[in-house]
């Protein structure tokens, strides 16, 4: 009986786990697509099915233009274009969306997260210095100089960065991202640009600085 008792709660923590690592991400498709209905009033984890009789070629296609180089003249230098499930409806559910990045000569990523994606980097042209940094206690920095063709993962959910240190020449990559609409939290803009603002009292204990500080940082965002 006890044999039996410790079987069956054995059985029962594998599938807890393995439930719980099946919806770790974005959900798995139970059908062949599930093209979103970015119209529809319903909100659920993701987007509605339209109805796939309704479907065409058209909801898997977007002219992105992802050949074009984007304009990187602004304070960092880098330029982030996008095509996610709100773009392409027909990404609803399969779980991966694409970036292409663009780096002005010692253009900048700032240092950024993923909160629902694995990414994976490669450079097209150009040189760039990348890096993460692995979570609390050990705050590791993983960081390594990239060049065309090269390739790099930035784990899920941990801060990463892309610089290109050329000051002469631009550079280009291309990431896919393990999710249909993967998110982005810059850590600068979170923590000095909230809405509300953060306390400054918090962000002084914080970061271990003062006022003045804090304002100025703030000022920038």
């Amino acid at each position: 009986m006890a044999s039996s008792s410790f079987s069956f709660l054995l059985v029962a923590a594998l599938l807890g786990l393995a439930s719980w690592k099946a919806i770790a991400s974005d959900p798995s498709p139970l059908q062949d697509f599930c093209v979103a209905d970015l119209n529809s009033p319903v909100r659920v984890n993701g987007f509605v099915c339209k109805n796939p009789m309704n479907a065409s070629a058209d909801d898997f296609f977007k002219a992105a233009m992802l050949d074009k180089p984007r304009d990187t003249n602004n304070k960092v230098g880098s330029n982030v274009t996008l095509v996610n499930v709100l773009q392409l409806p027909g990404l609803n559910t399969l779980g991966i969306s694409i970036a292409r990045l663009d780096f002005a000569p010692l253009g900048l990523n700032p240092p950024h997260t993923h909160p629902r994606a694995t990414e994976i980097f490669t450079v097209l042209e150009g040189t760039l210095y990348v890096g993460f940094v692995t979570s609390n206690p050990d705050n590791r920095l993983l960081s390594k100089v990239l060049n065309k063709g090269d390739v790099f993962v930035f784990p899920e959910g941990l801060i990463h960065f892309q610089f290109n240190p050329n000051p002469h020449k631009p550079a280009v990559a291309i990431a896919a991202l393990s999710s249909q609409n993967p998110g982005v939290i810059t850590i600068a803009n979170a923590v000095f640009g909230s809405n509300p603002p953060i306390s400054d009292d918090i962000l002084m204990k914080a970061f271990q600085v003062d006022k003045k500080i804090i304002d100025l940082l703030q000022a920038q965002f």
